[in-house]
């Protein structure tokens, strides 16, 4: 139980500084404010939004009930978490948020939050280049290889092909 309770304060914190802090600094410096009517794009921004966040949290459940830990690199799971949403993409939590970030960027119109999903996506790959893998390699081992090859860093591709053979 514990456990949950730190992944849940870690993501808050993450959650309120990149999907809400910053993006709203960003709205503020550029002038812009809540859309005065709920069009299609207000929708659509909602509906992507959305499913950014049940991902998200798909994956900080995941990261708790399975690994044992937190999506926080002080406080990493303990087991390799290849299940939930890990079985089709090796990094869906970050494919949540940038989801999250780019259904408000669409939600209220804005070039600056799109600039912001990229500089967030490009920033998400070099952690996991540079950082993640290489500390997962050292601490998982073959494991974590046997994984990689069976499941696309960012396209599910591989791994519901491979999924497809194994019936």
């Amino acid at each position: 139980m514990f456990v949950i309770a730190r992944a849940l304060t870690y993501a808050a914190l993450f959650i309120g500084l990149i999907f809400i802090y910053l993006p709203g600094q960003l709205l503020s410096w550029a002038g812009i404010g809540r859309p005065t009517v709920t069009g299609p794009l207000q929708i659509a921004g909602m509906i992507i939004g959305g499913i950014g966040a049940v991902i998200a949290l798909w994956c900080v459940f995941t990261f708790a009930a399975i690994g044992k830990g937190t999506p926080a690199p002080f406080d990493p799971p303990r087991r390799l978490v290849i299940e939930g949403p890990y079985r089709f993409v090796r990094n869906p939590m970050y494919i949540g948020a940038t989801l999250g970030l780019a259904g408000s960027a669409i939600f209220y119109g804005s070039l600056s939050l799109s600039i912001y999903v990229g500089a967030f996506l490009l920033a998400a790959h070099l952690f996991v280049v540079f950082y993640e893998e290489p500390t997962l390699r050292k601490s998982f081992g073959a494991e974590y290889e046997a994984y990689c090859q069976r499941v696309g860093r960012w396209v599910p591709g591989r791994t519901l092909f491979h999924l497809k053979i194994n019936r």
